[in-house]
């Protein structure tokens, strides 16, 4: 189960680099001389940051993940002990927690 997990996490992995890379370049194109079109533009600017700080921390619970993967802890919650449900570890491959301890910590 955890070869076909650490797959689904490396693509995963790809795409949100890839995803963070696009929003880095919108973030930093030339802005316009029209000053109605720089305030549309910071708003943009608002938005992309946040997708790329998002991407970040998916890519820092992705690294978390294989990490655990590779200490051989993987699927095991980081509260409890228990295991994480399987459906639960292939909705969001590189949560920590079972959805017991994440409900309880929301």
């Amino acid at each position: 189960m955890h070869s076909s997990q650490r797959k689904k996490l490396e693509s995963l992995k790809q795409e949100i680099k890839r995803r963070v890379e696009k929003a880095k370049q919108d973030f930093t194109s030339l802005h316009s001389a029209d000053w109605s079109e720089q305030v549309t533009e910071r708003e943009n600017e608002e938005v992309l940051e946040a997708l790329i700080n998002e991407g970040e921390e998916e890519l820092a619970q992705i690294a978390q993940a294989l990490g655990r993967m590779d200490e051989g802890n993987y699927g095991i919650c980081a509260s409890c002990s228990e295991p994480i449900n399987p459906e639960r570890l292939q909705a969001l491959p590189y949560t920590s927690l079972c959805i017991r301890c994440a409900s309880e910590k929301s």
